[in-house]
């Protein structure tokens, strides 16, 4: 069991470092199967059950990198299997991982009342009632749920709430994997994307700029998404030749590595953008011309 977690934490590393891609979720299925295959095997029912949610926490995972990677249907599956085993092993930590990651797919599918409705289901667990960590993350999800549906006084309370309880967390206590990367850079950049979307793009990018400097050195994937979403929040300002500088930080941080289809998909938001509010500048051209084969999905595929 202790290997089968030390595989799963290099998962998680390996996905902070690359991002969502075909094999991290293969080999987070293989971890699956081979946890059930001891849970069948095993003669007590508490280690039957840490197995069971060893099986979750390598679905879920599976789930993630599938969402990352921009396969929404495929991460749809492995959700409802996820949070099935979580149920099995009666472990509300896993439950609280998959309604997290529900309320992401939820947002990527542009289905932003499920988004609230999951991320609310995540306040119902026990972790969330526990731990002014876990339940942090759970208002700040349920924030973003909230300014996408565009409600913004629900979005700013809920953001307020995951700032107090954060401010209350002991974050030096030792954490599940899975919550590893929620923090004060994490926060901060949910933060900015509820301002973004409640139309606050100035106090967007400052709290991009926050996140990206409290943001871990391991963690890669993020670094560069979030300074996609930066760049798309100096768009909004209208600053479009910072947009663009900023913009092309994201190939350089993610050198030798495809982009994550999720990231594609922002930086072809960005593109969109950019020609909207500059059909005619040179500049808007030029980035199109320097970065389509780097960003696009037909050239790269969905990984």
């Amino acid at each position: 069991m202790i290997r089968l977690r030390e595989h799963g934490e290099r998962l998680v590393a390996l996905d902070a470092d690359r991002g969502g891609h075909g094999t991290l979720a293969q080999a987070a299925l293989a971890g699956a199967a081979e946890a059930l295959t001891l849970q069948r095997q095993s003669t007590t029912q508490r280690v039957r059950q840490r197995l069971l949610a060893l099986a979750s926490d390598f679905t879920a995972t599976a789930a993630w990198s599938s969402i990352d990677a921009g396969q929404l249907d495929v991460a749809s599956r492995h959700l409802d299997r996820a949070l099935t085993l979580a149920g099995l092993a009666q472990d509300s930590d896993m439950t609280m991982q998959v309604w997290n990651l529900r309320a992401m797919l939820a947002r990527q599918r542009k289905e932003y009342g499920e988004a609230v409705a999951a991320s609310q289901a995540m306040l119902t667990t026990a972790g969330a009632r526990r731990s002014p960590l876990h339940a942090s993350l759970a208002y700040a999800r349920t924030a973003v749920g909230f300014a996408y549906r565009g409600d913004r006084h629900e979005a700013l309370r809920c953001l307020g709430r995951a700032e107090t309880l954060l401010e209350k967390a002991d974050l030096a206590q030792p954490r599940a994997p899975w919550i590893a990367f929620y923090g004060p850079a994490e926060l901060h950049c949910l933060s900015a994307i509820v301002r973004d979307q409640t139309g606050d793009p100035a106090e967007a990018e400052a709290a991009y700029h926050q996140a990206l400097t409290a943001l871990p050195t391991t963690y890669r994937r993020n670094r560069a998404y979030t300074t996609a979403c930066l760049a798309l929040s100096q768009l909004h300002q209208g600053d479009v030749e910072q947009a663009c500088a900023t913009s092309g930080d994201v190939f350089a941080i993610m050198a030798g590595h495809p982009l994550p289809g999720r990231m594609r998909r922002l930086l072809g938001d960005f593109q969109r953008d950019l020609i909207t509010r500059a059909p005619t500048a040179r500049i808007a051209h030029e980035w199109t011309d320097r970065y389509r084969t780097e960003w696009s999905p037909h050239e790269h595929g969905c990984r």
